[in-house]
Parts: C-alpha cells; structure tokens; sequence
C-alpha cells in the first residue's frame, strides 16, 4: 500500500566539520534523527527535526566559514565545496541506487516514470522544486509518497551550500573595504537573509502552505539563524543553572513537537519556530564550559548518542525508503509495532554499513590525496552510474511504451469503449497487455490539453481551439478535470463534421454559478474563473456548451447530485441562446486503477457503482430544467450490473482513480457520436458517423489519436489547438 500523501519527510542531519566540534551538538543531531524516524515510522507526521538540522547546519557552516575569512583573509571555495561532495554524494547516491532497484522489484510499474524522475531530482539537488510543483498540481495529488521524497531536505541543504560561502565571502570583502570587523559584518548580512526570509516564510505559508514546506526560500532563515547565533555565541554567559533549565526544557520540547505541532498547523511559519527555539535553547545550554553532571548537555555528549550522531545522516537517509518498501510489501497504511522496530533495525543497520564501507572507503581514498578535485571526482563518481542508470531505465519503459503502441493500432486487439458495439468480439476478445502503458500513462493524458487548462492558484482563462477554426458550428467544453477527460472524445467528432470545439478547463473547478470550496477552504480563484469564462461565452457566441451535469462523491454511501449552481449556470446559457449538454458524471474507484492493474491485473480492477455513484440518473427527478438543456449518460459503457470496471477492451479507463485515459476516452467518440448529435439538435452532421467513414463499426477516424512519438498535444499553432 501507498504511504498516506500528507506525511512530509524531513530534511537530513548532513555534517559539516565545524572549527571545534562539540559533543553535545553531536548528541542533538542523534535525538532529531531518531524523532523523525520514530514520528515518521509510527505517527506519519513531522517531528522538528527538519528546523533542527537546518538551523544546526546554519550554526556550523557559518562559524567555519567566519572563522575561515578571519584566519586567511578568504575561503576557498574549491575545497569547500569538495568536502561537501565527498561527504554527501556517496552515501546518497548509494541509496538512490537501492531505491531504483527496490522500485522494479516491489513498485507497480505506474510509479517507474516517477520513481526516475525523482532520484535523478534528488542526484541533482532540485529535488524539493520537483516537490513543490507536484504539491500544487492537482492532478498529481493523490500521487503515493515517493521512497525519496526526503531527500528534497538536501536539495534545500544543498542550495544553502552554493550560497552561503558566497554571503560570507562578501560580507569579509566589505568588512575589508570598510575596514570594520569581519564577524559584525557577517552577523549583519546573515541576520538580513533571516529578516527576509522569515517574514517571506510567513507569507508564503499563509497563501501556499504545501508549497511552503518545500520552498527554500521559506526555509533559509532556519540556517540564518542558526548563522547568527554561532556569530555571538561567544558572548553569551548564562549562570549554570540557568543553561542546565534551558537544556532541559529545549529538549523536552524538541521531543513533544511532533504532539504539539504535528500536522495541525501550516508549515513552515510561525509554527516552526517551535523546534527552532528548542534547539536554540540547547544550544545555548552547552555554552560557558562547565555543565551540571544532570544537565542535558551532559546526557547529550554521552558516547552511544555522540556515535549514533555520527550515523544520523545515513539513518536519515535510509529509513524513508525502508518505511516506502515495507508498506507496499505488507499492504499496510501504517507499521505495526513489530513492523516498525523491523524498520527501524533494518535502517540503522544499512546506515552503519554504509557509514563504515562508504563514507570510510572514499575518506582512505582521499587521504592521501589533498587536492580539491580527488575529493570532487570521489562523490561524483557515485553519482554518474545512479543517473545513467535512470536513462537507460527510462529508455527500456520507453522502448515498451512504442511497442505497446503498435500493438494498439489493432481495433480488434484494443477497441476500448467500441467493444460495446460487437458482443462476439466481446465475448472472444484476445488477452493483451493493457493499452496505454502504466508507466507514462499519466503525463500523456495531461499533456494534451495542459494547454487549455488551468491550474488551482490560477484566476486567468486559458482556452484551445481545435477543429476548424472558422467553423460555423462552436461546440465549448468547460468545467473541471472531470468534463477535462472528455476532450479526447469530443475531439474526433468535431473534426469529423466540421465544427469548431473550444476547451477551458480549470482543475477541481466546476462550471457552476455558486461559489466553490477546495480541500475545506473558499475556493476564490473558481469563482473568478468561472466568471470569466462566462465573459468569453458571452463574447464566443457559441452554439453549445458540453459540460458536467452531476457530481459523483468517493466512499461508502456517498451520493451522486445535480448542485443548485450547474441549473442557474444552464439558466444564463439560456438567456445568451446557447445550448447546454450535460454529461453524466464518471466513478470514483477507492484506489489507483493503473496500480491495481500492474498488482493484479485487469479482471480485479472493479469497483461498485454505489460508491460513488447513483443507481439511476440525477436527471430523471430534476425539476424545472431550462428548456436549452439537454442530458448524456454514458454509464452504461463504463459500468455494467452496478460494476465499474478499470479495463474496457484492453484499455485501461482510467490512469487514477477516476480520469479517464487518453486512449480510452478517444475510444467513447463511437459510441458518444450518436448520444451527442441527437443532443445537439442544430449541429450539423455531415458525411456519415466516424465508423462508417473509418470504413469499420468500431474504429472512429483518429481514435487511436496517436502518432508514431505519442499522443497529440495541445499546442500554439497548427491543427492540433490554437492559443487565441
């Protein structure tokens, strides 16, 4: 089973050799690893040790890298920057490698392609970007957690990395040119960077907390401040009873964030000042030497946590893809007791394996050799086979994906939908391989009409024209990702007779007159979209508009409707002269259908109408429907005998759990011809149907809607759409 979606892995513990190491920080980085293996393994939330690591990251690299300008007057780059590959590249790349092996032997080939994608992100330090685009995609929200999703924690570190040495090297070059003191100028650009990032963080949480999380951006104040304190640390002189106080209530809270602050709260923003301020005060709790033989500082620096803090890295980094592997083997949501102590020791043990044979064979081999560029070839080495590995992994699912689309040019081997029309091919259709591939499924369907469409923060309209664009006939399709996934079957008709077909779509908005709500929340930017494409209605003139007409709801019991604001939308259709067609909404299946095929194969992918659905129409008991509306429900080609099924003639339907795939719903044109053009009274029709001009009963012209390098997309120019 898929590790639930709002779970968020923190980052690493990555090391950097400070000027004086102290065991009590030492001590610190081994409780915030073992707090987010323990909250993410049992709880599935965060536990603050993503603001500890970055903040006690912010305290090291800062004091070295002062240090480094008041002692030889600049830094050196090269070797800096070096050390950091060396340490870092070879333990991740190893564990990126084992995870692009575990994804063929235990991932459903649905996750390949994102599976690829997201190691070779994660290689190249941009991984948090990646994150953070798919957490506003909405067709991508529902995507299972990734067995490196944590690693966009590095990415973050990492960008901090490029940056801050050039801060500090500035702020010395100015220190030099003012002639001021080196660490007060640091201390001023650095304590900028916190200023605006966190008010930045603050921002930014508040519009787009998902995309906050991610932002680096809205994390870097966490190592600014961390920057800061290591500047006037030095200053500070506590009485010890005051230190071994704030030791201990720093720690205890660190402890209880992940009860405290879990989920509940936006993150980043004002709620990571939690752990921030908790690691603050044990860092502050170490400082003036002497510490009370109870004090936490004391307990910190003690040995069995000072050597596990020298494996927190690759315990970090091992046990979100143990946790991933373990969850899809057993099936479950969330580890037993005895499951999660077998997660727990399978970590720490490849982590001290790869600490003792990794990070210890690249450091003898770099021993003796000084020089930047062993350090630099030594981490990079690891890297280059991982991502070479991704390519040719990536080729071989493309080299399928072609094969697959030769083998569905074949009607009678992939009619999808058209097998409706012949029971005896029905009834003796070959056993095939399920058309389109899993593995690029997803990206091919959205990318036809990416263009058309527009995306959850977005207000602005975007529309393609398909057909012919001086048709006298407009036929608009409008509405949200569920009327979306109707395009490829609207596409052929209206190409077939001649019309012009317009598309707008925005995702999770409906084509309705009442205000909407996302994830709980008003959803304001539904509200203007949908007023502005009723400005362009009013504008277009066109001659229908093909929208939903009800709403399905997932889980037991739910039930399909036709809202108040769909009527008074088809109510001021009806005053601009325009014709409405609303489609029958589509199931909802309680789990991945693409998934569920590569586990189990097609026959068991079906799901129960009433889940999600009504057993007959919305529209047989509707009152007062305006006079220009009429109704299409294609149900029975998707369910039959209250089953949904996942497979239709060879062809996956959906490519999640409830959108169509491109293929499938070019495959509806046939059947839909008819339903729609005797809904479309006024259309013209010329030239016979798409089967008889296809010269065969199941294939409609275009239905495979592909050419030899994947499906057509929407694009500026040209007969496949046009951006007006």
């Amino acid at each position: 089973m898929p590790l639930p979606a709002p779970i968020r892995p923190e980052p690493s513990p990555a090391r950097v050799e400070p000027g004086r190491r102290r065991s009590d920080i030492e001590g610190l980085r081994a409780v915030a690893a073992l707090l987010i293996a323990v909250y993410h393994i049992w709880f599935g939330t965060v536990s603050g040790g993503v603001d500890v690591f970055l903040l006690l990251t912010g305290f090291l690299v800062t004091g070295s890298l002062v240090r480094s300008v008041e002692r030889d007057g600049r830094i050196a780059f090269g070797a800096f920057w070096a050390r950091l590959v060396k340490r870092l590249f070879p333990a991740g790349a190893v564990v990126l490698a084992a995870v692009l092996a575990g994804a063929y032997l235990l991932l459903p080939r649905s996750r390949w392609t994102g599976v690829i994608a997201e190691v070779q992100a994660s290689a190249l330090y941009f991984g948090n970007w990646r994150l953070a685009l798919d957490s506003v995609d909405y067709m991508a929200e529902n995507a299972a957690a990734s067995p490196v999703q944590h690693f966009w924690s590095l990415a973050v570190q990492g960008q901090f990395y490029l940056l801050w040495p050039l801060l500090i090297a500035a702020a010395g070059l100015l220190a030099a040119r003012l002639g001021r003191n080196v660490r007060a100028v640091a201390s001023a650009a650095v304590g900028a960077v916190l200023a605006v990032s966190f008010a930045y963080s603050l921002w930014i949480t508040a519009a787009e907390p998902v995309w906050a999380y991610f932002d680096t951006g809205a994390r870097l104040w966490e190592p600014a401040l961390g920057g800061v304190l290591a500047l006037v640390v030095h200053r500070v002189r506590l009485p010890r009873r005051l230190r071994t106080a704030a030791g201990w209530l720093g720690l205890a809270a660190l402890a209880a964030c992940g009860v405290v602050v879990g989920d509940a709260l936006p993150y980043p923003g004002f709620a990571s000042l939690w752990p921030v301020c908790a690691a603050v005060l044990v860092v502050l709790a170490g400082t003036g030497g002497d510490c009370a033989p109870l004090s936490a500082t004391r307990l910190l620096g003690l040995r069995p946590l000072t050597w596990l803090g020298g494996h927190a890295y690759t315990l970090f980094l091992w046990h979100w893809p143990v946790l991933v592997f373990h969850l899809e083997v057993t099936g479950q949501d969330r580890p037993t007791p005895a499951g999660g102590l077998l997660v727990l020791g399978v970590s720490f043990a490849a982590a001290v394996a790869t600490s003792r044979v990794v990070d210890g064979g690249v450091g003898r081999l770099t021993r003796t050799r000084s020089a930047p560029s062993w350090s630099l070839a030594a981490g990079v080495l690891f890297v280059v086979p991982v991502l070479a590995a991704g390519l040719l992994w990536g080729g071989s699912i493309e080299h399928d994906r072609r094969l697959r689309l030769e083998l569905s040019s074949d009607p009678l081997a992939y009619p999808g939908a058209a097998v409706h029309l012949d029971p005896e091919l029905r009834a003796n259709l070959p056993a095939l391989p399920v058309y389109p591939d899993t593995t690029t499924v997803v990206r091919d369907t959205i990318d036809q009409t990416s263009e058309c469409n527009s995306l959850l923060p977005d207000t602005e309209m975007r529309r393609c024209v398909f057909g012919d664009p001086e048709a006298d006939y407009t036929l608009v399709l409008t509405g949200s990702s569920h009327a979306r996934h109707w395009f490829q079957a609207l596409r052929p008709i209206a190409e077939r007779h001649g019309w012009r077909l317009v598309v707008m779509t925005k995702n999770a908005c409906q084509f309705s007159a009442e205000p909407q709500t996302y994830r709980g929340e008003p959803f304001a930017e539904c509200t203007v979209w949908n007023d502005r494409v009723m400005d362009e209605i009013a504008v277009l003139r066109p001659d229908a508009v093909f929208a939903l007409g009800s709403l399905t709801r997932a889980g037991e019991g739910a039930s399909e409707h036709v809202p108040h604001g769909f009527v008074e939308r088809w109510r001021q259709l009806e005053d601009l002269g325009v014709d409405v067609v609303a489609v029958r909404d589509t199931p909802r299946f309680g789990f991945d259908v693409a998934e569920c095929v590569d586990r189990h194969g097609p026959g068991r992918c079906t799901e129960d109408q009433s889940r999600s659905m009504a057993l007959s129409s919305p529209f047989e008991d509707l009152e007062e429907v305006p006079g220009n509306t009429r109704f299409l429900d294609m149900t029975d080609y998707l369910c039959e005998e209250g089953r949904c099924r996942g497979v239709i003639g060879n062809q996956l339907v959906y490519y999640d759990s409830d959108h169509f795939s491109y293929a499938f719903s070019t495959s509806l044109a046939v059947v839909l011809e008819p339903h729609l053009l005797d809904a479309l009274v006024d259309a013209p029709a010329d030239g016979g149907s798409l089967a008889e001009a296809a010269g065969h009963p199941l294939v409609p012209v275009g239905s495979s809607g592909e050419e030899a390098d994947g499906p057509p997309r929407a694009g500026p120019t040209g007969s496949g759409g046009e951006r007006p």
